[in-house]
């Protein structure tokens, strides 16, 4: 397979490269969420409610997958940059055979728990409950081929093969997009139909990334599973992914705060979400792409290129999330109403954005600390960051929503993101850029 060497070649370009592709697919995303959200925000806000309320489990499953992914990104870009290609081989087989597991107990755990999970949000709405439960339900085979997607995607792009993996996200988002307006409205099935869609589409990318790159995902016999590269797998996955999932635990506990303020301000807080992954079409793309950077030059020991690359990122990632931010302050409702009619929700939807715009800056220093840290194998210093300021949110917004009502859960995730960005990037100058800077 061809492999993009990033330890050679101008920092800047190498790092555009590797995020452009990146982009594409999360712009794709984004297309596909606004399209999504538009075809389902005309079956009103209950519905929006219930697939927001469902998302929250579904983002608990992608916490749990990066476990694999995370781990295996890491460990395999090591190697590629080390040029071991035994293991390379092993990794993967490692993180496939994780990987099956995980994603066959959490698809299960959908089906047969979902009732109690929705439950426990209190949403006092028994058409938004119900709902709710069925899109969780037919989201968990779905879930079983988008854990292995996410995973494919990442050995990918720990080649510097993004491309290839965009062009695949792409068939998956285009196909889905395709199938959400005939299984809602055609055969009318509503919310369950916009999962039935994601279904089948996440079903045809995970059979392209088999037939495609057969030769790297398929399991090696002969190889099996070296369990200590398993175990590396786990324990560099561990702290990004226990991040993730108190991340996700936070807001389901956030979510109940929110129920309490009607299904409007459930449904606001979804669309709010959609809007805001403006920010990271470009951010979550400089996220991926300084981590297989990094983690290809660490292998190599090519230290400061590591700082010129976190550098480049940083001031890509700050100019775009300052535009984004002064949209999100000014003209928030231009892109509510893309979504909803309802003026209730609208309201509470603006508020989220001009509130939220405040961090963007931090949020985007964050981001790219994280991948920094990824690479070069230490997941525990951004895991540790998130993991405390995070869980901050829940005692901020019991205090706040006192004096600023439903502003006050906005409020409260604003600050701890701008002290999450302050502190990720003084660690970065303490821990990487006085060690590496001068080093070759």
């Amino acid at each position: 397979m061809k492999k993009v060497d990033m330890t050679k070649g101008k920092v800047m370009s190498v790092i555009i490269a590797l995020a452009l592709p990146i982009m594409g697919s999360s712009l794709l995303q984004f297309t596909y969420n606004l399209i999504d959200m538009l075809w389902v925000g005309g079956l009103g806000s209950d519905a929006v409610a219930s697939i927001g309320s469902s998302s929250f489990f579904l983002g608990l499953g992608y916490s749990i997958n990066a476990l694999v992914v995370i781990g295996a990104g890491i460990k395999t870009s090591h190697a590629i940059g080390a040029k071991k290609e035994e293991a390379v081989r092993e990794y993967i087989n490692a993180a496939s055979f994780i990987n099956l597991i995980l994603a066959l107990v959490y698809s299960l755990a959908l089906i047969f728990l979902g009732k109690n999970l929705i439950g426990f949000l209190n949403l006092n709405n028994a058409t938004v409950e119900n709902n709710a439960y069925w899109y969780l339900a037919m989201s968990a085979p779905m879930m079983f081929f988008t854990f292995f997607n996410l995973l494919y995607t990442r050995v990918l792009n720990s080649y510097g093969n993004n491309k290839s993996a965009l062009k695949i996200s792409a068939t998956g988002i285009v196909l889905n997009i395709i199938f959400d307006p005939i299984f809602i409205y055609v055969f009318k099935m509503g919310v369950v139909g916009a999962a039935t869609a994601s279904l089948l589409a996440n079903l045809v990318m995970f059979i392209i990334f088999m037939i495609k790159y057969r030769e790297i995902f398929k399991f090696n016999f002969q190889v099996g599973i070296n369990k200590e590269k398993a175990a590396e797998i786990i324990r560099l996955g561990f702290p990004m992914s226990f991040q993730r999932i108190l991340f996700t635990l936070v807001n389901i506990m956030l979510a109940r705060i929110i129920a309490s303020f009607g299904s409007n301000a459930i449904a606001a807080q979804k669309i709010g979400l959609q809007i805001e992954s403006i920010i990271f079409m470009v951010i979550g793309g400089l996220n991926g792409a300084i981590s297989s950077f990094v983690g290809q030059n660490f292998g190599a020991k090519k230290y400061r290129r590591i700082v010129e690359g976190y550098n480049s990122s940083l001031i890509i990632g700050i100019i775009y999330s300052l535009a984004t931010a002064l949209m999100f302050i000014f003209i928030p409702e231009i892109f509510v109403k893309l979504f909803i009619r309802d003026e209730s929700t609208i309201l509470i939807a603006s508020g989220y954005l001009r509130i939220v715009a405040v961090s963007q800056i931090f949020s985007t220093i964050e981001m790219v600390s994280n991948g920094l840290f990824t690479g070069i194998g230490k997941p525990k210093i951004p895991a540790t960051i998130s993991i405390i300021f995070t869980a901050l949110r829940i005692p901020m917004a019991l205090i706040l929503i006192r004096y600023m009502g439903i502003d006050g859960v906005w409020w409260s995730i604003a600050l701890s993101s701008i002290l999450k960005g302050t502190v990720a990037y003084l660690l970065y100058r303490i821990n990487i850029k006085g060690g590496y800077a001068n080093e070759e």
